[in-house]
C-alpha cells in the first residue's frame, strides 16, 4: 500500500530537512511509487555593504586585482579570502590594471559595473 513501512524513512528524512532547513521541500518521483524530499536550493548569499562610499585606489598596470565581490574582507576593497566562510556563494572579481590611473571602486557591493563605482551607494 502507498505510504507504506517503506515510506517511514522517507518521511522522517523530510521533517529533519524541514526542521534543519526551514524550507519547502520538493518531491523527486522514483519507479515504484517511493518519493525523496528534495530540499529547494536557498538563493544564493547578498553580499554586505562594506562602505557607504567608493575606495579610491591607484592601481599599476599589468598588475593583478581580487575585488572584494561579498563585502567581508577587511583589507577593503580586496580580497582577503573571508567570502570562503562568511559568503562561500560569492567570488571575489579579479581583473588585471590596463594603465596606471587612480579609480573608484565600489564599497557597497550595488554597482552594476563593478569593480567600478556607478553611485549606486
Amino acid at each position: 500500500p502507498p505510504g507504506g513501512a517503506a515510506m517511514a524513512p522517507l518521511r522522517a528524512a523530510a521533517l529533519v530537512a524541514l526542521m534543519r532547513g526551514g524550507g519547502r521541500l520538493r518531491y523527486r518521483h522514483l519507479r515504484g511509487g517511493l518519493h525523496i524530499p528534495v530540499r529547494r536550493c536557498s538563493a544564493p548569499p547578498e553580499p554586505v555593504v562594506a562602505a557607504k562610499e567608493p575606495f579610491a585606489v591607484e592601481l599599476k598596470a599589468g598588475q593583478k586585482y581580487g575585488w572584494c565581490a561579498c563585502g567581508h574582507s577587511r583589507r577593503q576593497p580586496f580580497c582577503d579570502g573571508a567570502h570562503k566562510k562568511a559568503a562561500p556563494g560569492i567570488s571575489p572579481l579579479r581583473f588585471v590594471a590596463e594603465e596606471d590611473k587612480m579609480v573608484w571602486l565600489c564599497g557597497c557591493k550595488r554597482t552594476r559595473t563593478p569593480p567600478y563605482c556607478d553611485g549606486t551607494h
